[in-house]
């Protein structure tokens, strides 16, 4: 693309501190505008989920090591446990652990707060890119009402060639478009009523079942709709808890710990007795995954990219918002590369398509519990019961955990389970 000489993005979290990332090389000046405060310690207002344990698919991992070289000692030098994904996290489907395994794979356990703190701190030390604290309040056509040239704000309009909506799930852009006489953006949905409670606890408690390692899960499954990730992090042990409607895990310490103990992993519960707390349950509620389909509308105007929550968001079980955020930043990358102008509904056509995979994943296992409300079709039903016979067989065979968890990573796309080796071996596990 041929050099912009002002982009604008709306939203200084991970997405949009990502894509700043990549218009810093096309742009003469990029401003990422964000109305939090963002020179905190720990979790920021606008991200409440920050509480909760996230983890950087290895998809995720890839991109950010080649956005930002050295990534991955920087956070080494950080203290932040990164090793093999199939080795280093026990896996469990009930009380049955995947078969353990190198998987090629790397698992960051940096934490939302630290690692949003050190994307930002590479991102803010390019010398064309700048924060400033402001609240976007509408998109600026121009008389056409074909492309987009700035956004307003209380201050007045700041002029862009090229904005990129990151603003999260308060993203107003939709709206935006339809009262600018730009269409209505239709919108896809998986309403689950979904609750994740995280804890912490001080770091090495007496009895550690992680060890060297970084984290066990245990994930829901349609008989039993609750689930835990228990993870070892830069500077504390978390244990995230969640489950679906009548199973949402409790944020009182008592009803907590019940929780963990109904759980099929009984070294968790010991685990969380012997250790000392440090703070106390935090919830958050996910009512439904949404995908808006900017794709579809005819009358989305040039220069405008929506990415991130904003786009597609995603059942938090899966950690799949940051890797996805990483993937929007790299499909912007290769069409600012590949085109003179920015072509807004092409580059929602491209995105749409890197998000089919990790939608299709998400959405299709989240479909198999009988509560969930969504559009089910007969190709899903098919498609869980073969991913559940996978999964059964990733407990006797680590040829077949490690193809699962690939695919978990985003690093193959799940046709890769239908290969025939893949096949029999899940069968005759």
């Amino acid at each position: 693309m041929s050099t912009a000489t002002h982009a604008v993005v709306v939203g200084g979290s991970i997405a949009g501190l990502l894509a700043a990332r990549v218009l810093a090389d096309h742009a003469d000046q990029v401003t990422v505008l964000e109305r939090d405060a963002t020179d905190v310690d720990g979790v920021r207002r606008a991200v409440p989920q920050g509480h909760h344990i996230h983890a950087l698919l290895a998809r995720g991992h890839e991109i950010l090591e080649g956005l930002f070289p050295g990534f991955t000692q920087d956070l080494l030098g950080l203290g932040v446990p990164i090793l093999d994904f199939g080795t280093s996290v026990a896996w469990h489907r009930g009380p049955a652990r995947f078969q353990p395994g190198p998987a090629d794979m790397m698992c960051v356990a940096a934490g939302r707060p630290l690692l949003e703190s050190y994307v930002r701190g590479r991102v803010l030390a390019l010398p064309n890119v700048s924060l400033a604290h402001a609240e976007v309040e509408g998109l600026v056509l121009d008389a056409t009402r074909r492309a987009v040239v700035g956004v307003r704000t209380p201050d007045g309009t700041v002029d862009a060639d090229v904005v990129v909506d990151a603003a999260g799930r308060g993203s107003r852009t939709a709206t935006w478009l339809e009262e600018l006489g730009c269409g209505t953006v239709t919108e896809d949905a998986i309403e689950m009523d979904l609750v994740y409670t995280t804890c912490g606890f001080a770091i090495a408690p007496d009895f550690d079942p992680i060890g060297e390692d970084i984290a066990i899960v245990s994930t829901m499954t349609p008989e039993l709709p609750r689930g835990m990730i228990y993870a070892r992090l830069t500077d504390r042990y978390a244990l995230s808890l969640n489950g679906l409607g009548t199973h949402a895990p409790p944020r009182d310490w008592e009803s907590f710990l019940a929780f963990v103990k109904s759980l099929p992993l009984p070294d968790v519960h010991r685990s969380v007795l012997s250790a000392e707390r440090i703070e106390d349950p935090h919830s958050f509620r996910f009512p439904a995954s949404t995908r808006r389909r900017y794709e579809r509308l005819a009358g989305l105007p040039d220069g405008l990219a929506v990415v991130g929550d904003a786009f597609a968001r995603f059942n938090p079980v899966y950690a799949q918002g940051m890797t996805v955020a990483a993937m929007a930043a790299d499909r912007l990358r290769t069409h600012l590369e590949a085109t003179d102008r920015f072509d807004a509904r092409l580059f929602a056509r491209q995105l749409s398509r890197v998000v089919d995979t990790p939608w299709t994943l998400a959405a299709g296992g989240d479909l198999g519990f009988p509560t969930v409300r969504g559009r089910r079709t007969l190709a899903t039903s098919m498609a869980n019961r073969y991913v559940t016979q996978v999964q059964r067989g990733a407990v006797k065979d680590p040829v077949v955990a490690k193809a699962f968890l690939r695919v978990a990573g985003l690093l193959e796309e799940p046709a890769s389970l239908f290969r025939p080796t893949i096949v029999a071996r899940s069968l005759a596990a």
